[in-house]
């Protein structure tokens, strides 16, 4: 077996209670190098996408965008502006792994962890590898994206890091009209790092480096719209000291992340609007094991924001927090887990976190687990601080939330049916005030439940291989106070995903179902998106012995469905792409 460094231990040691659903590089590569598609194919999560490229949010068991966390190797990166994460500004092919872990995390990865939090990992491998991988896209639209990366390591050294570059026209024709996409164009260039050095058996550094540069015109929604455009500029450096010695495991984390934007409201006059926020992390984790079955981890985290914009002046805040969490193997076939969190801050006050969470293995064919916690999220710099506008009196949103997962494996089957239940409360909303202005209240109480199911199916006959996918979701999600459903949350979500090999041709289709949203809080049946079903369909073949050398076409919605996620932001209709991939 081959040695890996795990960027986030403790996804691996204390989240065996709850689903969890790991998206290898196989499934990455099928997909465009947008984080917002891979997801939308593979996973429950619902997004609201401004048209293609554009900004994109998530809906994650009917929970707001703000309510889904993305950890970058271990670390919570949603923007301290926003409180969550635009998913089309992340490339995923400078990752190995994504891992998409459903419910409450507030404990480990703290604010906005209510919903569910996707894992971005750089895992390192400390074996003798020396290799290079070269990918390149073409399609319609003139839609290029290229990535290169390289992987060199011996027993003591290992080093991973790869460069993007993803760019568009975006000038599709709309769906049954005589209309064109315009002002649509973007790019954007990621770079990728990560080194690991073993120092000794039991001591071992790595450090995480990311940059990200990108440009959007935002599409127009009428002909006579003004034109925009949105810059993002984007870095993550992360330096971590893991040691062993008896029973004790340590790991020493120290991140600094910056975010800046540019906005330009006409992109024919100078002025733009700006802003940005930069963070330093300090965190310590500290595990003992007590014995084979007992194991005990305190966490130590600081976090300084400093903000600076257009919208927010120049502010600050601090954040100190320790957590507590215990892991406990009753037996071969029964383990539970506790957690507790108490944060510290000079902008709010938060609630006590914590999480419980059991795991039974009845027999091989049949699992039960459960899990039961309290989540929160902070107010964001805009929340607190945005001028004329801000609330320095806002309370973190809170929820309590409990789900029961049941997992059969059966010979090549294997399923998970989780169902679960949410209560929020303080949920932060922007309301009119007096005049025109608006300002952010704890308002809304949610209620949410539904329930979720994974399937997989691997199946070989001689030399053809079949491998399918499926995830299914249903979301309720309603305001306390007028019954209503949430706006931006479809009842139904559907994703399936069919592969097949044969010697040197792999072929795969996809679809994916999303029933109709509605867009008002009233839930005005006039204003509701229609249900979608759009579906890709992809062929490639290996002219080498050793799979060096592949060459592929796809065809992305292959029935040319007309659909839009949120109103007036029509997606493209059939288009095609031919790739060519390189390893050597």
């Amino acid at each position: 077996m081959k040695e890996v460094i795990v960027s986030d231990t403790n996804l691996k040691k204390f989240s065996n209670t709850q689903s969890i659903q790991r998206l290898s590089d196989s499934i990455i590569n099928k997909n465009p190098a947008s984080l917002t598609s891979l997801l939308n194919y593979n996973t429950v999560i619902y997004f609201k996408e401004n048209g293609l490229g554009m900004t994109s949010s998530p809906s994650f068991r009917g929970t707001t965008s703000q309510q889904t966390v993305v950890v970058w190797n271990g670390i919570n990166i949603n923007s301290q502006l926003l409180g969550q994460t635009d998913f089309n500004t992340i490339s995923t092919r400078g990752f190995n792994s994504i891992d998409v872990k459903a419910g409450g995390g507030s404990v480990v990865y703290g604010s906005g962890a209510i919903g569910g939090t996707i894992h971005l990992n750089n895992d390192l491998k400390f074996t003798d590898t020396f290799k290079n991988d070269f990918q390149v896209y073409y399609g319609e639209f003139n839609s290029i994206s290229a990535i290169y990366g390289i992987t060199a390591a011996t027993k003591k050294w290992s080093f991973d890091a790869s460069f993007s570059r993803n760019s568009s026209d975006n000038d599709f024709k709309f769906v049954g009209q005589e209309l064109w996409n315009t002002n649509g164009q973007y790019y954007n260039n990621t770079l990728d790092a990560a080194v690991g050095f073993k120092i000794n058996d039991k001591n071992s550094i790595k450090f995480y480096s990311e940059i990200y540069d990108g440009e959007r015109h935002f599409s127009l929604t009428s002909p006579n719209a003004t034109k925009t455009k949105y810059q993002d500029y984007n870095t993550r450096n992360l330096l971590t000291w893991s040691s062993a010695f008896n029973k004790f495991e340590s790991n020493v984390r120290l991140a600094y992340i910056t975010e800046h934007y540019n906005y330009f409201e006409d992109i024919n006059r100078d002025g733009f609007t700006s802003g940005g926020v930069k963070s330093f992390i300090g965190k310590y984790d500290l595990d003992y094991s007590i014995s084979s079955k007992m194991k005990i981890s305190t966490i130590l985290d600081y976090t300084k924001n400093d903000g600076l914009g257009s919208g927010i002046g120049d502010t600050s805040r601090e954040i100190g927090g320790a957590s507590l969490l215990w892991k406990h193997n009753l037996t071969e076939k029964w383990n539970y887990e506790l957690s507790a969190r108490k944060e510290v801050s000079d902008a709010y006050k938060s609630p006590v976190l914590f999480s419980a969470g059991s795991r039974y293995n009845f027999s091989d064919f049949y699992q039960l687990k459960f899990n039961f916690s309290r989540n929160y999220r902070i107010p964001t710099f805009n929340d607190l601080y945005w001028e004329g506008s801000g609330n320095p009196d806002l309370r973190p949103e809170s929820s309590y939330q409990a789900e029961i997962g049941n997992e059969f494996h059966y010979k090549d089957f294997r399923l998970t049916v989780t169902a679960y239940g949410m209560k929020i409360k303080d949920m932060i909303r922007w309301l009119p005030t007096k005049g025109s202005n608006w300002t952010p209240v704890n308002t809304d109480k949610v209620t949410i439940y539904g329930a979720e199911a994974l399937l997989g199916w691997k199946k070989s006959f001689d030399k053809h291989i079949f491998d399918f996918n499926g995830t299914y979701a249903y979301n309720v999600s309603l305001d306390d106070t007028t019954n209503k459903q949430l706006f931006y949350v479809p009842y139904h979500k559907l994703t399936g995903s069919l592969s097949y090999y044969y010697k040197k041709l792999a072929a795969y289709y996809q679809i994916m179902y999303t029933g109709e949203i509605f867009t008002t809080s009233d839930n005005n049946p006039k204003y509701i998106l229609d249900a979608y079903n759009v579906s890709n369909i992809g062929v490639d073949y290996n002219f080498s012995k050793k799979n060096i050398f592949k060459v592929g076409v796809k065809a992305a919605n292959l029935w040319n469905e007309k659909y839009e996620a949120l109103p007036s932001r029509f997606m493209p209709g059939r288009n095609f792409t031919i790739y060519l991939n390189l390893n050597y």
